[in-house]
């Protein structure tokens, strides 16, 4: 395996965790500034008034977006036996 190998792939994996990632990401960005614009306009200061709805939010779009983070995974985990049989 030369280097220019070795950064691809690790080039490679680095974008399959963010494809897989990014979705719960942005809805816990989402649901976050919701909450805070909500807590701002009511003035209701509690800290603790955001984490519930941002994992029902998180638990929702992982369980939503499952069989796409599956299918990326298994097609990198193809690619990777197949460069290991290449060599």
């Amino acid at each position: 395996m030369t280097s220019a190998d070795s950064i691809d792939f690790a080039r490679e994996s680095i974008w399959v965790l963010l494809e897989i990632a990014a979705p719960a990401m942005l809805a816990a960005l989402v649901v976050g500034l919701v909450v805070g614009l909500l807590q701002a306009l009511t003035q209701i200061q509690e800290q603790t008034l955001v984490f519930v709805p941002k994992i029902i939010a998180i638990f929702l779009v992982l369980l939503i977006t499952l069989p796409f983070a599956g299918s990326a995974m298994n097609a990198f985990m193809t690619d990777v036996a197949a460069r290991i049989a290449a060599y």
